[in-house]
């Protein structure tokens, strides 16, 4: 290489090491973002008043609780459609209802079906003189609602058996046997068969 060569080469490179080291210092820190606390918000007091409640109805089913490991109280089954409920009639209580571990206003949020659930025990003048818990499983709300009024009413006939005339007389204590009917083969549901083509 000629000697105007090498220069230009290094010309070159020193440039490119100059532009790198001006990169480096021209590199700004990068903007830290302030959180501003704010103060926490006061509850109002709706919600007090029904964490208050929910602590009163947590305190009974605890001591419905207790008083079921104890043997107190009478267990039966209860079923509608797919809905199958366990439920528990818990003698000397309040007149408290949870089912699944919840308060059953909690769980049923319509009037008609919470009125569905204790209609047994206000037909024979109990919904105050014991506590009833449930666990349910399968089915829908309404199916659900339905067994745990056959549950409850099962438990009232072995609690005193001269309940039964008035349980039965308001259809109670039958097993609905209605079902949604399977499908068959070669039909399009239970009854519907395919539209019928002439070609």
């Amino acid at each position: 290489m000629t000697e105007p060569k090498k220069k230009e080469e290094k010309e070159v490179s020193g440039k490119a090491e100059a532009k790198a080291v001006k990169a480096k210092k021209e590199v700004k820190p990068k903007a830290v973002k302030t959180v501003k606390k704010t103060p926490a918000k006061k509850e109002p007091a709706a919600t007090e008043e029904a964490k208050a409640t929910t602590l009163a109805v947590e305190k009974d089913q605890q001591a419905a609780a207790k008083n079921a490991k104890g043997g107190s109280f009478i267990p039966s089954v209860g079923r509608r459609k797919r809905a199958i409920a366990r439920v528990r009639l818990i003698k000397n209580g309040k007149g408290t209802v949870s089912v699944n571990g919840k308060a059953m206003e909690e769980y049923f949020t319509t009037y008609d079906l919470r009125t569905q659930v204790v209609a047994p025990l206000k037909a024979v003048g109990q919904d105050t003189a014991v506590d009833v818990s449930v666990k349910v499983l399968g089915g829908g709300i309404r199916g659900q609602a339905e067994a745990i009024r056959h549950g409850i009413a099962r438990s009232l006939i072995v609690l005193n058996p001269t309940f039964r005339k008035t349980l039965k007389k308001l259809g109670y204590l039958s097993r609905d046997p209605r079902q949604k009917e399977r499908k068959k083969f070669g039909l399009k549901g239970a009854r519907r068969a395919p539209q019928w083509s002439k070609r």
